[in-house]
């Protein structure tokens, strides 16, 4: 079985979409899977999917130690998927107690499927994180704006920060350590990493190798979705540059996948977007998704280069600009067939120029926090 865990620094990415879509791509290849929905306190999935389960999910699961995990383990109208609500309606679902977590995930990694395919509340909790961290190679989707990139770096330094912590135990004097940066309220997020792992490994050269060698599992996968324009997935490149050299973690990067208004019409008619429109240029760039997948999860157990690294992101950026071509094609088709009016056309236009407005704004944003900085004497 392979854990494919889902998660986003933010939410508002498409993150459950990837997740939804992704599970039934795979299907589509005679893959068994199961959707699990662990946004626990804000599922829905099952939304998504089109689903319309039983009463019982994840919080009756994790409030009542009798409930099996096949009990909330549904069959869906998907030849090959299985599914796990995350019913938020349950009070106390999303604060998951240790002993709970712990029941959770064995049970989990005790699931006879190919693919378990882990939708992770938005954000950067422990528990999201700790989910993400069952596999080493999970999948983080961001957007192409600034906000969205930050948080996706963010939500990368909580993971490592996360594995170093449990590269420690209350005796070593590395947790003593890390709790007077604590009490004289340093934030972990302004400290520069290399230089806290140099005070580790000078404290105790046992806890930094165990962290080396758990953070040298950390491969983490990218999908830039909701792309305008071709030069958006640059972003990556930049994510991925600054996670090696602040994190020390390399990134392969899964491909882009476009915003793509057939994917509210989808949702309206209670299906997702590759079951509605297998077609369009976004079930397209999530049925390549899935095939990279199958392809990488085949040698997984081999070592992944830096010329691999390097293919996958250059890769991407040849696929952003195949699938813009074909987006536009695709608007022109629509408008000579009477499909698109010229309304539905300046509806669009409006919406991607309301992005680039917002664009302006962040790099405005970004260019005084620079002068500011510059002005107080930091080195920019």
């Amino acid at each position: 079985m392979q854990i494919i865990a889902v998660a986003s620094g933010k939410g508002g990415v498409g993150k459950s979409l990837v997740s939804a879509n992704l599970a039934i791509a795979l299907t589509r290849m005679k893959k068994k899977v199961i959707l699990a929905d662990l946004d626990l306190g804000g599922s829905n999935l099952h939304l998504i999917l089109g689903e319309h389960l039983g009463t019982r999910g994840m919080g009756t699961f994790l409030n009542n130690s009798r409930i099996s995990i096949n009990e909330i383990l549904y069959p869906t109208s998907w030849k090959g998927l299985s599914f796990i609500p995350g019913e938020a309606e349950l009070p106390g679902a999303a604060n998951v107690s240790v002993p709970s977590k712990r029941r959770l995930v064995k049970a989990l990694s005790n699931l006879e499927t190919d693919y378990l395919i882990l939708d992770l509340g938005a954000g950067t909790s422990f528990n999201t994180v700790d989910f993400f961290l069952l596999s080493g190679s999970g999948i983080l989707v961001a957007a192409p704006t600034l906000t969205s990139t930050l948080n996706a770096y963010l939500f990368l330094k909580n993971a490592v920060f996360r594995i170093l912590s449990s590269s420690y135990n209350r005796k070593s004097p590395v947790h003593s350590f890390m709790e007077d940066l604590r009490k004289d309220g340093t934030s972990l997020q302004k400290i520069h990493l290399n230089k806290l792992l140099e005070s580790v490994r000078t404290i105790d050269p046992e806890v930094y190798d165990k962290f080396r060698e758990k953070v040298a599992h950390l491969r983490p996968r990218l999908i830039m979705n909701l792309l305008d324009d071709p030069r958006d997935v640059y972003r990556s490149q930049r994510l991925r540059i600054s996670a090696r050299e602040y994190l020390g973690i390399e990134m392969d990067s899964l491909g882009v996948i476009y915003r793509d208004q057939l994917q509210d019409s989808a949702q309206r008619s209670s299906l997702p977007i590759v079951a509605y429109k297998p077609q369009s240029v976004l079930s397209q760039a999530i049925f390549r998704i899935a095939d990279k997948l199958i392809e990488n999860d085949e040698r997984l157990s081999g070592p992944l280069t830096n010329i691999e690294a390097n293919d996958s992101f250059k890769e991407a950026e040849l696929e952003a600009e195949a699938d813009f071509d074909l987006k536009i094609s695709s608007l022109e088709e629509l408008l000579h067939s009477g499909a698109l009016t010229q309304g539905d056309l300046v509806e669009t236009v409006r919406m991607q120029q309301f992005e680039i407005t917002a664009l302006k704004k962040e790099n405005r944003f970004v260019k005084k926090k620079l002068v500011e900085a510059a002005a107080q004497g930091f080195k920019v």
